[in-house]
């Protein structure tokens, strides 16, 4: 790890115009600390915001404000979480460990990079941590790689849990940056490799997320994760649903995925064709294939289309009894 300056930011604008001068956001650490290590990134000051006034989870009148440097651990246990949004508390709980859960912010979270082992190894080539250099991974270890949405530059996925489960909840982000502030949705946030997969998402250089809004929640919600061990292990597939029945019918459903793109999916075209319709095994099914019928599996993960069709269908079955 190379030699870099630290100090804490007195207030927002502090940290955005440290930012703006060439330091690097500090939240937890917990995700930058290790590239650090592996040489990935190569920060020269950092600038903490993790000590910010933005530690707070505050109802709204349309719904909850959870502050970017809420604690992860902190924001699954909140009583308004557990009851209104309970994949949201779900989905953080399942991922990484306790320890970490205890020091990773919400704003951090939402901003880590990908593990795949090409990004992360500084010997190999990759166009996200060196762009142009290639994508060892189309033809090498892919496995838990993506099969929706991505490139010839990049095949990497999105490894946050939270992310999955704000996509299907329908948050915003609020963004303080060098031009004030704005509001970004969420799906919207992060972006498809195409042929720039070093920019994970729509955030200018030095932009600081702030605050994370929460929309209405739905009546039923759950969060699924398959994973290759019990606990500390990213998705191979997740499922994030939350379904509204009126009538013996899905007046509402969201559904969004992870582990299968470089971005948290939203399930639009199984959302679309299930609105409206009782909820019955063989919807979920041809919803499911509908979804996945974009999927373009690599050599060695065509094995996520039927996993994920699996999930989707067993989750809603489950979710809608």
């Amino acid at each position: 790890m190379k030699a870099f300056a630290y100090e804490r930011a007195g207030d927002a604008a502090a940290a955005v115009e440290a930012a703006a001068n060439g330091a690097t956001y500090l939240g937890g650490g917990t995700n930058l600390v290790d590239l650090m290590k592996l040489g990935v990134a190569e920060p020269t000051r950092l600038i903490d915001v993790s000590r910010l006034p933005h530690d707070t989870i505050e109802e709204t009148a349309h719904g909850v404000r959870v502050g970017a440097a809420v604690r992860n651990t902190d924001l699954a246990t909140h009583p308004l979480i557990r009851e209104r949004y309970p994949l949201l508390s779900d989905a953080v709980l399942a991922g990484a460990s306790g320890q970490l859960r205890n020091l990773a912010t919400v704003g951090g979270n939402l901003l880590q990079r990908t593990r795949c082992s090409y990004f992360q190894d500084v010997t190999k080539p990759c166009n996200k941590r060196r762009p142009g250099s290639g994508c060892p991974a189309l033809e090498g270890d892919h496995r838990n790689l993506a099969i929706l949405g991505h490139s010839e530059h990049c095949v990497a996925t999105h490894p946050s849990d939270m992310a999955v489960a704000l996509a299907a909840i329908g948050a915003n982000v609020h963004v303080l940056g060098a031009n004030g502030e704005r509001t970004i949705p969420i799906p919207g946030l992060h972006r498809l490799p195409g042929d720039k997969p070093q920019h994970d998402t729509v955030l200018n250089g030095g932009d600081l997320i702030t605050a994370v809004e929460l929309g209405a929640p739905a009546p039923r919600s759950t969060y699924r994760k398959v994973r290759d061990r019990a606990s500390f292990a990213f998705a191979v597939f997740s499922v994030a649903a939350a379904v509204e029945l009126e009538n013996d019918a899905m007046k509402d459903v969201r559904i969004a995925l992870g582990g299968v793109a470089h971005v948290p999916w939203r399930a639009e075209r199984a959302e679309e064709l299930l609105r409206g319709k009782e909820p019955t095994a063989e919807a979920f099914a041809v919803a499911a294939d509908a979804e996945l019928e974009a999927a373009q599996p690599l050599r060695d993960n065509a094995f996520k289309v039927q996993l994920a069709h699996n999930v989707i269908v067993r989750t809603l079955s489950e979710l809608t009894r």
